[in-house]
């Protein structure tokens, strides 16, 4: 005997291809708000951030996170020169500090639900890449 099954209704083609498109956008600025974020906790933390730091951090080649810092660069959040520590520019802690203040509200409402710790802190760096205004909104206003 098989299960019944229920009929699947998709949304409309349009707005099925707007949230497509989102999580797209989304991807897109993942990889520039993680290392922001991270150069802004590195220094922080330890006055500095190092291209060696960063590529052990996001478990990323020293090639890969050398070649995302000259884009970073050209895009004007950072500064850096050869051998020296990377700085942000005022774009790059302008977008650092967004960026953390969504993963904070995203964290404290995991962990409001009874997500553990460990848990809603890896969640959290993913779901703050692609949660919308509207509900971070929400999140922040039910973390209390």
């Amino acid at each position: 005997m098989t299960p019944k099954k229920k009929k699947l209704v998709l949304a409309d083609p349009q707005t099925q291809s707007q949230w497509f498109s989102r999580v797209r956008e989304a991807h897109q600025t993942e990889t520039t708000e993680d290392y922001v974020e991270l150069i802004a906790d590195l220094i922080g933390a330890q006055q500095e951030a190092r291209l060696s730091d960063l590529s052990a951090r996001l478990g990323v080649s020293h090639a890969t996170a050398s070649k995302v810092i000259s884009r970073l660069k050209d895009e004007g959040y950072v500064d850096s020169e050869p051998y020296r520590s990377i700085f942000l520019t005022d774009k790059g802690w302008t977008l650092a500090q967004k960026c953390k203040e969504r993963h904070e509200i995203v964290l404290a409402f995991l962990i409001r639900l009874g997500v553990p710790p460990d848990t809603a802190e890896f969640d959290a760096e993913g779901i703050e890449h692609h949660i919308s205004a509207e509900t971070l909104d929400i999140f922040r206003r039910f973390k209390g």
